[in-house]
């Protein structure tokens, strides 16, 4: 083991895996699908148990109107009637912002397909040393490890010299609404950490990525003389092949923090819908997906390339000619982001982990939108390392290991530690 100071080591022996287990099965429980009630009614638990902390806690209700209408908002993919921001901090002998800050989302996405699940995923359910259900790993595991580390810091008697923040944010899932409110309300800090899933890695930049709707028309007819309707449905096969190809070209030369990712900046179709009625050739097809966003490529730039590629898709086809795919672009908007090169959050992240015990994380870059962009651009250095592997989300099988919960909370503890200082 590392050489600890007594009062790290004190800190480290404090953080209770049951205690973790336990708030983690609790905010299972809570249903938080963007835009529901529980949404809301998962921040208020937040706001309770930080202020069981000992934290000077601001709950807030976002301004809805405003999200929807100031130019620099992130966008939003679900309807809300109300939403909640949450932030506690934890005093320092000293005043002044937070030394650190620790920001993660309480949101989840829906559990899909129910039959492919092994039980209710808003049951947390403990199986081969895992904690089992929805937003079990993206992310309320890396929420709970942050309020785990307050709550050892509490339990050793440690007093820190400097504030620590816990960003309880919403919306994150469909653009960044919670934690756009939160940086736009002023709560900033020296230093952040996102405890997204990272699969042991510590995660240093996140490509963007941005939601379109494509409309292909078509020309109806009658399903027995199909020859005389052109089908919507036919077109989009064409413009679905080009955008592959498109989606192929930038994948090339991506950083090596992806470390051979297949789709650092991939293109996904996720929802169709075409006809009304089976023996009708359908007039009209709507299709929306996901588009990346290279690292440092500015939003306006990829959406260009992709209206450009789309154009030269349709003039390649007679009927697209003169009846063009309209695009339009909608929900939310994740630019990319990443930590300054140099910044000491890096090595000061790697070493605590390693000081838990635990294998010093490699660096990685994530290939998916995050609020660590919202941060960044905020002069807030930020990166992510938190419990879970991604690759587990928004599926049936989302798991977290309890022993990778317990290490992030203690790997939190330590750099709360040695970034506030202690008096």
């Amino acid at each position: 083991m590392p050489e600890l100071t007594d009062v790290e080591a004190r800190v480290l022996s404090a953080v209770d895996e049951d205690w973790l287990v336990d708030r983690l099965g609790r905010l299972i429980a809570v249903p938080s699908v963007g835009g529901t009630a529980a949404e809301s009614e998962a921040q208020f638990l937040m706001a309770e148990w930080l202020t069981d902390l000992d934290c000077d806690v601001d709950r807030w209700q976002i301004d809805l109107e405003e999200a929807a209408t100031a130019a620099d908002a992130p966008g939003q993919e679900v309807e809300r009637s109300e939403a909640w921001g949450v932030v506690g901090t934890a005093a320092g002998a000293d005043d002044g912002v937070p030394a650190l800050i620790l920001a993660g989302h309480t949101d989840v996405v829906p559990p899909g397909d129910l039959a492919q699940w092994d039980g209710d995923p808003f049951v947390a359910r403990l199986s081969a040393g895992a904690v089992h259900g929805r937003g079990a790993c993206d992310m309320k595991a890396g929420v709970v490890a942050s309020l785990g580390a307050l709550a050892a810091v509490r339990a050793a008697g440690v007093r820190l010299g400097r504030p620590l923040a816990i960003h309880s944010v919403t919306g994150e899932e469909d653009g960044g609404l919670g934690a756009w409110a939160t940086l736009r309300r002023g709560h900033l800090g020296d230093r952040c950490v996102i405890p997204e899933p990272t699969a042991g890695a510590v995660v240093t930049a996140n490509a963007g990525a941005l939601t379109f709707r494509l409309e292909v028309p078509g020309l109806a007819s009658h399903g027995a003389h199909r020859d005389q309707g052109v089908s919507a449905v036919e077109l989009f096969a064409t413009v679905h092949a080009g955008l592959r190809s498109f989606e192929a070209e930038r994948q090339r030369d991506a950083d090596p923090r992806f470390a051979g990712a297949r789709f650092p900046y991939g293109l996904s179709i996720g929802r169709v819908e075409a006809g009304d009625w089976a023996s009708s050739v359908p007039d009209r097809l709507v299709a929306e997906g996901r588009y990346g966003v290279r690292l440092g490529e500015p939003l306006d730039d990829a959406k260009a390339a992709f209206a450009a590629r789309l154009h030269d898709i349709c003039a390649a086809d007679p009927w697209l000619t003169d009846h063009p795919v309209r695009l339009t672009w909608v929900g939310g908007a994740f630019a990319s982001g990443h930590l300054p090169g140099g910044s000491p959050l890096l090595p000061d992240m790697q070493q605590a982990v390693a000081d838990t015990g635990a294998s010093r994380p490699p660096e990685r870059a994530l290939p998916g939108g995050s609020d660590l962009r919202l941060y960044a651009a905020a002069g807030v250095p930020t990166l992510h390392y938190g419990p879970g592997d991604l690759q587990l989300a928004h599926g049936p099988q989302e798991r977290v290991d309890v022993a990778d919960l317990t290490t992030a909370a203690r790997a939190f503890a330590l750099l709360a530690l040695r970034s506030c200082g202690v008096r």
